[in-house]
């Protein structure tokens, strides 16, 4: 994914604060689009590509943070960055705690940010190839018919081929074909392989039913 493809938010009511730092992060070659008010941002984002959202705690309409808290709640999948200059140690946990994925005092050092934003990009491209993994895989899985799957759950789950065989009263030679269709179906080149794509589909289920 290229850097024409990020985009770093910026929320804070100060223009100045706007002004500067479109100006510090385009100079490293990241898109930018800012905005004066939550609301605002609300009301424009959607979602698309990868990037980071940067947010300032304090603003007339709702704070940084119940606005962090808000987007975390709807399953925002973007980095946030909080900023303020007036931090102390329960404002720091709570961001954190709500999922931010960093909190930096005002004054910042310029390269410092650049650092966590480029951070918080890659973090956010990391996941963004992680669904789209998860994705094929679950398109492949859904190929299978039902003793595949009934097969792939017993390979899974580190049962031998006679085993699998004696659960589902059918020939060894029968479970060894499954097991081809298996690889041959998820694209897998190994054994290793499939059991990593299987359990990517699988992250929020024990079965493959």
């Amino acid at each position: 994914m290229s850097e024409s493809e990020n985009t770093v938010y910026i929320v804070d009511d100060d223009p100045s604060v706007r002004h500067s730092l479109t100006w510090l992060i385009e100079s490293v070659g990241q898109r930018v689009q800012t905005y004066a008010s939550p609301s605002e941002f609300l009301q424009a984002y959607r979602e698309c590509g990868s990037g980071c959202l940067i947010l300032d705690v304090r603003m007339p309409e709702i704070s940084g943070l119940d606005l962090q808290e808000q987007l975390m709640a709807k399953g925002f999948r973007l980095p946030i960055i909080i900023i303020t200059g007036h931090a102390d140690v329960p404002m720091a946990i709570r961001a954190l705690k709500a999922g931010a994925f960093d909190f930096i005092e005002k004054p910042f050092n310029d390269q410092l940010l650049i650092e966590r934003i480029q951070r918080a990009i890659e973090h956010c491209q990391n996941l963004t190839k992680r669904d789209l993994r998860r994705q094929k895989a679950e398109e492949r899985l859904s190929k299978l018919t039902k003793r595949e799957k009934q097969v792939l759950e017993g390979v899974v789950a580190g049962k031998s081929n006679k085993r699998l065989a004696k659960e589902l009263d059918i020939s060894i030679k029968t479970i060894e074909v499954h097991r081809a269709n298996l690889m041959t179906k998820m694209q897998a080149e190994s054994l290793s392989d499939l059991i990593i794509k299987t359990l990517l589909t699988d992250e929020d289920n024990n079965d493959f039913q």
